[in-house]
């Protein structure tokens, strides 16, 4: 049995109730057992309560949040007793969400009193898919009559939907699904994501890596669209051409772990299976390290900008240089850049760039 957790957000009126039934009849004729776990704020704000009949917001917080979380758990313990091989499991907005409606003080008390961490509750979906509001880029369909739930003016409904992408922001696979093309279009890109996620064919990776020059920190880090991950990646012994990896990733002392498998499919593109590990597989893992390689620390800055995810890496060993990397759906989509990096040139399918390469290099070369 293979169970994968999805969280589908974005802003108010960006499609999610629609898109739902989208993803049960692709996903079910495909084979997977297709579940639901409902949207908690328009449970509880339906039924009376609300951050305005709550004592405060930190108390309609916590009650949200540990619905949330709950009904998750209630609904992966059911997954497991059922006879499916694949099993997708869809949350209608996921724990981040309920920051968009905090302040860093409030989020912060929220946590300790359920006793978890931001980088446990925001990463340990397999993937978050953010549908951008219709007050942003199609603001003549923008409604709130469809939601009882929903109150926001077109402003409201765009400033809430920058402050929800903002707190998924640092998830290692967020997908913004924008209003480019028509609704229609907008519904089939997110399936296309869901795709390329799940490997339907296959998990195919698109990535494209540009050097850069040594980014401003002071403004990536007071940037609410960018989050810092720290990483610590050790490469294993691996066949010739395939690399194999276990990653440490999170911040402030707070942990998730991955192994990661890639074998190369052409300049560009390349097959990628990833599965998540507990802290005892990591460490186990760890046993089977290449003595050929030194262990990669680096900061990863995760940025959204234009509806596209960057990952900018800073290395430890460069003080004059760095490395910025997207992952695309299409091998020619666009590529936007702020106007605060500055790019000195793709370096996609350079091997000396790659973090296999560089965790080669002796300590005191780099």
């Amino acid at each position: 049995m293979k169970i994968t957790r999805f969280v589908v957000t974005g802003g108010p009126c960006a499609g999610k109730t629609t898109a739902m039934s989208w993803i049960q009849n692709h996903y079910e004729a495909k084979g997977y057992r297709v579940l639901f776990v409902p949207e908690t704020a328009t449970e509880l704000i339906g039924g009376g309560v609300s951050p305005w009949t709550c004592g405060t917001n930190v108390e309609y917080q916590v009650c949200q949040c540990r619905l949330q979380l709950f009904k998750e758990q209630i609904f992966e313990e059911a997954a497991r007793t059922m006879d499916a091989e694949n099993i997708l499991i869809i949350c209608d907005r996921g724990f981040m969400d309920n920051r968009a409606y905090m302040n860093d003080e409030e989020f912060e008390e929220v946590l300790s009193r359920l006793g978890v961490s931001e980088v446990e509750m925001r990463d340990h979906y397999d993937a978050v898919f953010h549908l951008v509001t219709t007050a942003k880029g199609a603001e003549s369909v923008y409604t709130t009559a469809n939601n009882a739930a929903r109150y926001e003016s077109v402003e409201e409904a765009v400033r809430v939907d920058e402050k929800l992408l903002s707190a998924w922001t640092g998830h290692p696979h967020l997908r913004v699904i924008d209003n480019a093309t028509d609704f229609i279009g907008k519904l089939k890109r997110l399936i296309a994501e869901m795709d390329a996620f799940l490997g339907e064919p296959v998990p195919f990776e698109i990535e494209r890596k540009f050097l850069i020059e040594y980014p401003d920190l002071n403004w990536m880090e007071n940037n609410p669209k960018c989050r810092k991950v720290e990483i610590r990646q050790t490469y294993l012994k691996s066949l010739d051409g395939e690399h194999r990896r276990v990653r440490r990733r999170g911040d402030k002392g707070h942990y998730v772990y991955f192994e990661t498998i890639k074998r190369p499919v052409s300049g560009i593109k390349r097959l990628e299976v990833e599965r998540r590990l507990t802290k005892s597989e990591y460490k186990n893992l760890l046993k089977d390290a290449d003595p050929e390689c030194v262990p990669i620390e680096k900061d990863r800055y995760c940025l959204t900008y234009k509806n596209q995810y960057f990952e900018i890496d800073v290395y430890p060993f460069w003080k004059d240089k760095a490395i910025c990397e997207i992952e695309l759906h299409d091998e020619n989509e666009p590529v936007y850049f702020p106007e605060e990096l500055t790019i000195i040139r793709e370096v996609t399918g350079e091997p000396e760039y790659k973090n296999s390469a560089l965790a080669r290099r002796k300590p005191d070369a780099q």
